[in-house]
């Protein structure tokens, strides 16, 4: 059910599982401004409504450009991937159709195009010491930059291949088309991991949250009484979220329930890779 769909995930996700508590927090907090208000010392403290309203609105501009920006981080990441997706799709037909290369070289041209996602995601996780794939290592064991070693492989075989007069100058021409995409999409990804946000804007947008979530008890108090427990927690829980979903997004490649699925990617480029190299095509179709 839709309503189910919408709502289980406050309990299953972790994410939003963190933001739902700190919520109930901030909803205990304001349980001090009823309190106040139910009290003696009413009227003492209340903060005038006007103040939220024109705290909302550039709250409101702040949010909005924090997490569009967040969020086209994460799309560009996905598009870089992508296309690295379809690089080594068209980068494997193009291998394994042209010249007349023997099996044991385009087992190696396989290797390679199935080692450089794997490379490129341990180098952008900070991996590639613990946890780059075992049988990527004696592809680019003397590489600091293993994607880079990964590719300068591949340019060396297709090299060869043209001096081996195994290709001709217009299959490496053509060839070298997608090799290129691979470090221009390596860059790219290197581009969103190193390059943050801006720190002081992020800290000012957690500020102006802060200080929303701190005085809207007090300004809303004496209109709904008991009721502005309920109406804060809602209020703290999208205000939170929007910031944490936000901080999360920015950052893609790593292992949140919100980051890009780059294990799912790398198998679906080895699939893909493998169906090319490994297929054999039906006899009314061999040149």
């Amino acid at each position: 059910m839709p309503i189910r769909e919408s709502f289980a995930p406050i309990v299953t996700s972790k994410t939003l599982s963190t933001v739902f508590i700190a919520a109930i927090a901030v909803g205990g907090y304001s349980v001090l401004a009823v309190l106040k208000e139910n009290s003696q010392y009413s009227g003492y403290g209340d903060t005038p409504s006007e103040f939220h309203a024109v705290l909302s609105l550039v709250l409101g501009w702040m949010l909005v450009f924090r997490t569009n920006t967040a969020y086209s981080r994460w799309w560009e990441a996905r598009t870089l991937w992508g296309a690295l997706v379809n690089a080594s799709r068209n980068l494997s037909v193009k291998l394994n159709t042209y010249g007349h290369v023997e099996s044991d070289q385009l087992e190696q041209a396989r290797q390679l195009i199935v080692a450089f996602p794997l490379a490129l995601r341990a180098h952008l996780r900070d991996e590639v010491k613990t946890k780059l794939p075992t049988q990527v290592h004696p592809l680019c064991s003397s590489w600091n930059h293993k994607p880079l070693g990964v590719a300068n492989n591949l340019f060396r075989l297709v090299g060869n291949w043209r001096k081996a007069d195994l290709i001709s100058g217009d299959d490496q021409r053509v060839i070298d088309a997608e090799l290129l995409r691979l470090m221009d999409i390596c860059g790219g990804c290197e581009r969103i991991q190193r390059t943050p946000i801006v720190r002081s804007y992020r800290l000012f947008a957690r500020q102006c949250v802060i200080l929303f979530l701190a005085t809207l008890p007090w300004g809303i108090v004496q209109d709904f009484g008991w009721w502005t427990i309920l109406l804060t927690i809602i209020m703290s829980y999208f205000m939170i979220g929007l910031e944490i979903v936000a901080e999360h997004v920015e950052e893609p490649f790593g292992y949140d329930e919100d980051d890009l699925d780059l294990d799912g990617l790398c198998i679906t480029i080895e699939r893909s890779t493998n169906e090319v190299f490994l297929s054999h095509p039906s006899p009314e179709f061999e040149i």
